[in-house]
């Protein structure tokens, strides 16, 4: 939602999670839960023929990494059954669909991604793990060589592309993986472009809202306020508004009780200098199913790629949605 607003006679320049208790300013999308993708016989011969090869999801013991194995499944693509956790001695096994997950500790995580690579030679990793493993996980899957979509934010992110480059192994990096979303990213990353100052002196506000378990601040955010500095807004980022309390999401950001524990809400309040005009930027997603399609397509994406042996080897959400080629 983009709003422009001259000021009324009782205009507050101030964004709405300061102005008021309840966020009313902070429009939540009316969403409907769904429940995971079922492949049946009508809905495989009625599939369109495309590509098809092994895919590993890391993370499955999370509710990404499960939404991306679901996904996945349900485009077609061989889920191999394995995944790896931060725990030792785990002894797990998740079913997705008609695969059994066998889950493995980080001791066992070379040898048996090494025994994977053996048996799927053209499988491709999708990462949704937790921050503090990005860097040792892409250092193991450029050591094996073994092409990896990062969708886990966080980590040291210079380091990470630098074990890409230095191994030359192919990957996907990116913070966000949601189309949509990214769509509008590009947009930002033009304008800002193109308008440099364009929003000299405004103040910038903002505010996310994630589910508890999202130990990090959104990337897409963090993208967002580089975009508005760079059209000359002013921001500081401790004064970020990140909300990871359920009852201040439920009644104060209006996130629907259903999508508490899944969901991503971005609100970006400008003011002139003079306080006199206001913009609003808002987007807000339910659900896991913007990036669970998104993290599939991108592995589609990365494994055409490969195969093409393409001398581009980092890529990102940007490069899939010029390529077209996303459901």
């Amino acid at each position: 939602m983009l709003s422009v607003r001259a000021p009324p006679r009782a205009f507050s320049p101030s964004p709405p999670w300061r102005r008021r208790g309840r966020l009313d300013g902070f429009a939540a999308p009316r969403c409907v839960s769904a429940a995971p993708p079922v492949t049946t016989l009508e809905t495989a011969t009625a599939r369109p023929a495309g590509v098809s090869f092994p895919i590993l999801v890391n993370g499955c013991t999370g509710k990404m990494g499960v939404s991306v194995a679901e996904a996945a499944t349900s485009r077609g693509l061989h889920l191999v059954p394995v995944s790896f956790s931060s725990r030792e001695n785990l002894d797990k096994t998740i079913q997705i669909g008609d695969t059994d997950i066998e889950i493995y500790g980080p001791s066992a995580r070379e040898d048996v991604l090494s025994s994977v690579i053996d048996e799927f030679p053209d499988v491709v990793v999708v990462d949704y793990t937790a921050p503090d493993s990005v860097n040792s996980n892409a250092e193991l899957y450029c050591k094996l060589g073994v092409p990896f979509v990062m969708g886990t934010t966080g980590g040291d992110q210079q380091l990470l592309y630098k074990s890409v480059q230095d191994s030359k192994n192919y990957a996907l990096i990116s913070p966000q993986m949601g189309k949509q979303v990214v769509a509008f990213l590009a947009a930002m990353e033009t304008i800002a472009e193109q308008f440099p100052g364009a929003f000299s002196g405004y103040r910038l506000e903002v505010l996310e809202s994630h589910q508890a378990g999202k130990l990090d601040t959104s990337g897409t955010a963090k993208a967002v306020i580089a975009c508005f500095e760079k059209l000359g807004a002013v921001f500081d980022m401790d004064r970020m508004v990140k909300i990871r309390d359920p009852e201040q999401q439920l009644y104060m950001v209006g996130v629907p009780e259903e999508h508490i524990d899944g969901h991503a809400f971005h609100l970006y309040h400008l003011t002139s200098p003079d306080d006199s005009v206001s913009f609003e930027f808002q987007h807000n997603v339910c659900g896991r199913s913007i990036y669970a399609e998104g993290s599939v397509d991108a592995a589609i994406f990365l494994y055409k790629k490969v195969q093409s042996m393409d001398p581009k080897r980092i890529y990102n959400m940007i490069d899939v949605l010029q390529e077209g080629d996303m459901r």
